[in-house]
């Protein structure tokens, strides 16, 4: 683990540039690092770890019976093409069916970058950008990750949470009482588009140790304290493979990935190499922050990997009916 750890400490290119790095293991901090002009105070960008925390968000709200996996026509935009048959269920295993292509380099062929940066008709307004694309699949049927899915369910969140058109408040009212506060997240700050909506495609900032927080909430199958804040049901809905995703090597579930090397575990995974790693075999949450190109991803995952299997697998992953799987 040590000597994992002292490569990404490197800064080296081969691995990218580690900006923190914290290893929770049986619940404490073993091990901690931040790279340069960075400390365990500073708020770092989550980039699409900020899907998961949509998640969160959303189990919450099906929980409390304001929204539904499963029920069609979820906008006024839709009612009158098949993209009215677009559920919850289909937007959380990203595969809507509509059309998007998430390219991180080339803007001028990145619907993501035009949505977040672009100058367009829909001045800022994230999700209407993606609401207003047209089916390309029969939903349910193809995966595709797609930042403009999320920010599609954060705009469906707010209105089942009846936010006022422009606003942010109900949103980041339900956020900060629901889930940063019973956590502890004291440092987490989420962003705004133009139109009030939460970005909850890309962007959360919060310490290293804020993001382990939310990482043991889903090592501990939604509990925190004694307290339920997800359910059990969902958190085993978002790790339940949907789709297998060629590019990176990871399974996709519902806005979490599982990774084949660490049975049972969950990652939430961002651009340019951000990590939450939690493998409940282990009893691990890894974070880690950073910048590190596409290039040499691979390169940063074996790290990463060397660091987990340091931590022996001491224990069978349940299924829902509580038997060893």
């Amino acid at each position: 683990m040590d000597q994992a750890i002292a490569v990404l400490a490197s800064q080296d290119a081969s691995v990218g540039d580690t900006s923190a790095l914290v290893v929770v293991h049986d619940g404490k901090i073993v091990r901690e690092m931040y790279g340069p002009d960075v400390d365990v105070d500073s708020t770092l960008i989550s980039w699409s770890i900020a899907k998961t925390i949509t998640q969160a968000l959303v189990g919450m709200a099906i929980n409390d019976g304001l929204l539904l996996l499963d029920q069609p026509n979820l906008f006024p935009e839709w009612k009158d093409d098949e993209r009215s048959i677009i559920t919850l269920r289909h937007l959380l295993n990203m595969a809507s069916g509509l059309e998007w292509r998430e390219d991180y380099v080339d803007d001028q062929a990145s619907d993501v970058i035009d949505m977040l940066f672009g100058d367009n008709d829909f001045s800022g307004n994230h999700a209407a950008y993606a609401i207003a694309k047209q089916l390309e699949a029969t939903p349910g049927s193809k995966y595709s990750y797609s930042s403009g899915t999320t920010n599609i369910i954060t705009k469906l969140l707010a209105q089942a949470l009846g936010e006022i058109p422009g606003s942010s408040r109900a949103m980041h009212t339900f956020m900060q009482s629901r889930l940063f506060d019973p956590l502890g997240m004291t440092s987490a700050k989420p962003r705004f588009d133009a139109s009030g909506n939460f970005v909850g495609s890309s962007y959360v900032y919060a310490t290293a140790r804020d993001f382990a927080r939310f990482g043991l909430l889903y090592l501990n199958d939604g509990e925190w304290n004694n307290s339920e804040i997800l359910s059990r049901e969902w958190v085993a809905f978002s790790r339940t493979v949907f789709a297998h995703d060629s590019d990176n090597g990871f399974d996709y579930g519902g806005h979490l990935w599982i990774s084949p090397e660490d049975e049972g575990s969950m990652l939430s995974l961002g651009y340019q190499g951000q990590h939450i790693w939690i493998s409940p075999r282990r009893n691990l949450v890894l974070v880690r922050l950073g910048a590190t190109d596409a290039s040499v991803a691979p390169n940063l995952h074996a790290q990463l990997l060397r660091i987990v299997r340091a931590f022996p697998a001491q224990q069978a992953i349940l299924g829902n009916d509580g038997a060893g799987e």
